[in-house]
Order: C-alpha cells, then structure tokens, then sequence
C-alpha cells in the first residue's frame, strides 16, 4: 500500500505533545520567519498545472483534437491547380503528317476539386470514432490528474508523519540530556557512579542519532513533494500540520488526548466495498475512458466494412494552355488562353470487387480489437474493485489499530510517570528508567503511524466516492 514506506522507515519513538510544541514555537516567530505552509488542496492543484506527465497527457488530447478536425474536414471538397510547361526540340510529326525539325513550347493551367458524396457512412463514422478518441483522451487527462493527486496526498501524509516524528526524537535528546545533568550532579555528590552516567550518556548518543535520522527522513519526505510538484528545491518548503479542510482540528484538539485527532474516524463500522464500487463505477476516469474506447472500436468495425461498399465522387474543374512552334506563328498568350479555355464535370463509382480479401481481415482485427478493449474494461473494473476492496479493509483495520494503539500510549505514559518518579526517587534503577521511557515513546510512535494511516485511508475512501482531497 502506499503507506509502507512510513512503516519502513519507523523510528523507536514518537510523541504528539513534542509535536505540538514545536508547532506552538513556530508559531510564536515573527510570520517574516515562518516558511509558507502548503495545504493538501494547495500541493494537489499546483502539482496538476506543473507536472510533466499531466502535461504530456494534456498534449495528447490536443492529438486526438487535431484529429477529429481533420476527420470532420474529410467532407469538404479538396481543391488543387497545376501548371506545367514542356519544350520539345528535333525532329517531329507536324499538322500535314510529315516530319520536320522543330522547336515547340506548351503552357498548361489547370484547378480541380473532388466532392465525396458517398463513401460507404466511412466518414460520418471517422468523426465519431475521433469524437470518442477525443472524449476517452480527456478522461485518461483526468485520470492522470487523479494519480498525481494521489501520490500528492500519499507524499504529505509521509511529511506530517516524518514531522512528528522528528520532533518526538528531539523531545527524546531533552529528556535524556536532563537525566544525564541531574547524574552528573548525583555523580559530583558522590550519589551515583561513574558507570550510571556513561550508561546515560551512550542513550544520549543514542538518542541524537536517532534524531539524525528521523531529520533526514523529514528532509527525504519534503524533497519528494517539492519533486512531485517541479519545485527546484526543498529549502523554505512547508505543508500545513493537517490532512485537509474536512479533518482540520483545532491546535487545542490536537494537544489533548491521544485519540482526538481522528477522533470521529474510529467511530461506526468499516464501509462496504460494494457499495463504495457502486459510486466508484459512474465516477472513475478510468471506467469511463475504456467505455468509451469499447464504443469506439465499434465504430472502428463499420469504418472497415465501408470497405465493402461502393464510393460516389464528384469532380470538376478548369484550364487552358497556351502553344508556341518555331515553323508557324502562334497566337497570343491571352488570345490562346482564352480559345484553349476548358472545364469539365464527372461523376466516379468505384465499386470494390476483389482486393485480394483486405477489407475482410480489416474488420476481423477490428473485431478483434473490440474483444480486447472488453477485455480491457473488465479487467479495469476488476481492479478498481480490488482497490476499493483493500481500501475498505485497510479503513477498519487502520480504526483498530488507532484504537488499540491509543489505549497502549495512555497505559505506557501511566507507567513512565510513575517510573521516572521512582527513579528521581531513588528506588528504580537506570535500566528501569530507559526501559518505561523507550516502552512509552515507542507507543507513541505506533500511535501517530495508526493516526496518520487513519487519516490517508479516510481520505483515500472519500476519493473513490468522488470526493477531492
């Protein structure tokens, strides 16, 4: 799924109060210094006007319009003009039927046109094939639109989770950064060995290695977006700390319990892939884009059954010549031009008779073709129904695992309290001390990967039924 690579990459801790308290820092600088945050909506729509491959879709509907004006055209009458001029010179037959050596020049004009009148409904069938084209090409646009938003969403969920957990890794590197003052103070008294404060010491190191990583995780998230969206760099690059409008929460929700961020979330049963599947089929780009090219390849079969059937063509045009001979004196250019002026006018039925059997094997491909392009529908469906299956039961096991995952933070915070005013105390040794501490922020970093799956998966669901991010 698209969140593995957040589970990949999980870190051994995660806090929501850290996160929350780093946000509250930034947002007590000066606005001069705070980056511009992007919303979701914000990244979706300049990712859709700057992608590359969104452009290059684009380019490829212009095609398919380019194409149905020439297949509309196809009906007018074409129109050309010719001149030519010959010169002969040596011997020749003349007017008295003899032979004689001669020097002869000719000039011809010539404009003609051609009218289809029937060609067998090829045509009209040529234009709504280009129409569907055009049509199947614009769903594929919006198509392409929707992975990019996809993936989009998928890249700023990785950078809010990547967030969180940077700033529970640093509020790791303060609370070990106190324990090791407080035993180097212990150790100065003569209260604590020299061996508890190495201890401490390594699990600081340990700690800010940690932070380390989790900082370039942040920075790998931020450079993937900035990608997505064609930005030249990451540097100043932020998003806004929630999904979208629809699941914005107050800075008070989020800084209370664990559970309130996707608090309605978790509440009633996991929706129902078929019914979900059901709006799916009339809404999905993709649907409609292969229904359309299905229509299509039936127009495509009676393009090839023209074949068998006569064509009706009108013709007509005009020209005149003028002639010059060295033995005999000619006329005028003018004077020739217009005595040698001619038009004419015809008809031409061309009826097929034998073509060595290519008009018969054009609509067995063509039938052929509307086969697979069923083919291709079906197999369409059957994916997006898949898809909508795994999101249905990734939804309901993503409420489980939040669930679950929140009543595990506010246990292991219960008994980190309670062991660290045992350690100060005296009565819990360091080993006890990490081991709560490492429990606890673990929890919360299983809490805040349940939160933030929760979240994806809800909006996930939301835009199979046709909702944007």
């Amino acid at each position: 799924m698209l969140y593995r690579g957040v589970a990949a990459r999980r870190p051994l801790c995660c806090g929501t109060a850290a996160a929350l308290a780093i946000l509250a820092a930034f947002a007590a600088l000066p606005a001069a210094a705070q980056p511009r945050q992007w919303s979701l909506r914000e990244c979706c729509d300049y990712a859709v006007t700057h992608n590359i491959s969104i452009r290059q879709q684009e380019l490829r509907r212009r095609q398919q319009e380019v194409q149905l004006s020439t297949a509309r055209n196809s009906r007018l009458p074409n129109l050309s003009g010719s001149v030519g001029q010959n010169f002969s010179f040596g011997r020749g037959l003349t007017a008295d039927n003899t032979y004689t050596n001669t020097n002869t020049s000719s000039t011809s004009f010539s404009l003609g046109t051609t009218i289809p009148l029937f060609t067998g409904f090829q045509i009209p069938n040529q234009i709504r094939l280009s129409q569907l084209n055009l049509e199947a090409a614009t769903q594929d646009l919006e198509k392409a639109k929707n992975d990019i938003r996809m993936q989009v969403a998928q890249a700023y969920v990785q950078i809010l989770y990547s967030q969180e957990i940077s700033a529970v890794a640093h509020r790791q590197i303060s609370i070990d950064s106190l324990q090791v003052v407080r035993l180097q103070a212990l150790v100065d008294n003569g209260r604590a060995s020299g061996a508890q404060l190495s201890q401490q010491q390594a699990t600081l190191a340990q700690s800010r290695l940690t932070a380390t990583q989790a900082d370039n995780n942040l920075n790998l998230a931020l450079l993937t977006m900035t990608q997505l969206l064609e930005l030249p760099t990451a540097d100043g690059f932020a998003v806004a700390p929630f999904l979208n409008e629809e699941l914005r929460m107050k800075n008070e929700e989020f800084a209370a319990a664990v559970p309130s961020p996707a608090g309605s979330l978790c509440s009633g049963a996991a929706p129902d892939a078929e019914a979900v599947y059901a709006e799916a089929l009339g809404l999905k780009p993709e649907i409609a884009a292969q229904q359309l090219r299905l229509r299509a390849a039936d127009h495509s079969i009676r393009i090839a059954q023209a074949g068998y059937m006569p064509t009706l063509s009108l013709s007509g045009g005009l020209g005149s010549n003028y002639y010059t001979n060295s033995e005999i004196s000619s006329d005028p250019f003018g004077r020739q031009l217009k005595n040698n002026f001619s038009q004419y006018i015809g008809l031409s039925l061309n009826i097929p008779i034998f073509n060595r059997f290519q008009t018969r094997n054009s609509v067995r491909s063509a039938r052929l073709e509307q086969q697979n392009q069923q083919l291709t529908l079906d197999n369409t469906k059957k994916t997006l129904y898949k898809e909508i299956q795994q999101v249905c039961l990734n939804y309901g096991a993503a409420q489980a695992k939040f669930q679950s995952s929140s009543a595990a933070v506010r246990s292991s915070q219960d008994a980190f309290t309670l062991m660290q005013a045992k350690y100060e105390n005296g009565k819990a040794n360091i080993t006890e001390f990490n081991e709560a501490k490492n429990n606890y922020l673990r929890a919360e970093s299983d809490c805040a990967q349940a939160r933030y799956e929760l979240l994806y998966q809800h909006a996930l669901l939301q835009f199979y039924r046709g909702q944007p991010f």
